[in-house]
């Protein structure tokens, strides 16, 4: 048992881990540029202080992570009142991870017309935790899930696991899923050191296996035999239609889930939206990934006349337009580069396609949080700062719409 004990320590000081990026976006290379704080800096120094998101005081988290409210359930009582300047038209909508630091929360809620988050574990609606804060001018009442529910526990939604579960493991969800899987030769080497045990391990191994299967969100698929989920099995546990991601490596599927929205928590923030447009919407959909955003609006039911995305992998854009196509009769207009969408560019869109109801999008949080040595860069890093880029558009979008 203490070879096991060593083998796993190993394999996480070892330069080749068996975990890939702790981030919950994806690393997207933009060339290292920068979008400098153009907007609202001097302002908001005058005003409010100076702004600086490097600092690690972590963000207070409400215990538990609901928000405003969950599906079925009553409304709790929240001082909802949003600014003159965050009024729409449009409506906007903002993800990030919710671990990030307090800094950082700060800065991203004053470039949103000082919004404060709604922080949300999808663990309340389904079977694996994603802590992650939204940031959005929605009505917050008359929400309504997505039917059918998505299961609460591992064993509802893999019946199968329950055979093999051994009673020490008491996990009844998952961690939150991410962009990368166990190395195959670790869950050999769990393998082998259960199954030399006549009984149950010794608790020190039990506490160290457990460990292990809570970072990589491991389930037992036989008896001492833990494996990661597939990706059919990830795209289940975050509401997206089977086989979505299929089509590219296996690599690009972890990835690109991981780094993805969980559709049952968004679409039940958006469903507000389906009774206020019966005929449908143009969304400007900013960091798209594999669609998320999309695939909550066309399961609640809400019509895309026109979806401009905004995407800089290619492996995503394959994803989105291939799902696009077997399932829409709406226009996607795809733009690779977040920088290139200038406000000439905008406002030309704009005026051909009357005008945008929603702008969605959630920026890499590369630097913001997990085990990523330049977390400390908060918006400053070079991927979290396209954030700013975010905060430009939504800003340019509604001086536009504000003189038509």
């Amino acid at each position: 048992m203490s070879v096991l004990v060593d083998l796993i320590y190993t394999s996480e000081a070892s330069e080749d881990g068996y975990y890939g990026n702790f981030s919950d976006h994806e690393d997207n290379s933009y060339g290292g540029r920068k979008e400098k704080r153009k907007r609202f800096e001097g302002a908001e120094e005058g005003s409010r202080g100076p702004l600086d998101s490097r600092s690690d005081e972590p963000m207070p988290l409400p215990n538990p992570m609901v928000g405003f409210n969950l599906p079925n359930q009553k409304l709790r009582s929240v001082d909802r009142c949003l600014p003159s300047k965050a009024i729409g038209p449009p409506f906007y909508y903002y993800e990030n991870v919710a671990i990030a630091p307090k800094g950082v929360w700060t800065m991203i809620s004053r470039f949103l017309y000082d919004i404060q988050p709604e922080f949300v574990d999808s663990r309340f609606l389904c079977a694996a935790a994603r802590k992650r804060g939204y940031i959005h001018n929605l009505p917050i009442k008359n929400r309504s899930p997505l039917l059918p529910l998505p299961p609460k526990t591992i064993f509802e939604a893999f019946h199968r696991t329950k055979k093999w579960w051994p009673t020490w493991d008491p996990r009844k969800q998952l961690n939150c899923l991410l962009t990368n899987v166990a190395k195959p030769k670790l869950m050999e080497q769990i393998h082998h050191a259960l199954a030399k045990c006549e009984g149950p391990p010794p608790r020190r191994v039990q506490k160290y296996v457990l460990e292990t299967c809570r970072e990589g969100s491991l389930v037992w698929v036989g008896l001492n035999k833990v494996a990661h989920l597939e990706p059919n099995e990830m795209e289940y546990l975050l509401g997206f239609p089977k086989d979505h991601t299929r089509g590219i490596s296996m690599t690009d599927r972890y990835k690109s889930l991981g780094n993805s929205f969980h559709v049952d928590t968004v679409a039940y923030h958006l469903s507000v939206l389906r009774d206020m447009f019966p005929h449908g919407m143009n969304v400007l959909s900013l960091f798209s990934g594999i669609g998320g955003a999309e695939v909550a609006l066309h399961r609640l039911g809400i019509r895309m006349k026109t979806v401009v995305s905004v995407e800089i992998s290619e492996v995503n854009r394959f994803v989105l337009r291939s799902w696009w196509d077997q399932t829409q009769t709406g226009t996607l207009i795809e733009i690779a580069d977040v920088q290139s969408l200038t406000s000439e560019r905008l406002e030309s869109c704009i005026k051909r396609i009357g005008g945008f109801d929603l702008v969605i999008g959630g920026s890499p949080c590369n630097n913001l949080a997990g085990r990523n040595r330049f977390h400390r860069d908060g918006l400053d890093g070079e991927h979290s700062s396209l954030f700013y880029h975010y905060a430009r558009i939504l800003d340019t979008v509604k001086s536009i719409m504000d003189r038509m």
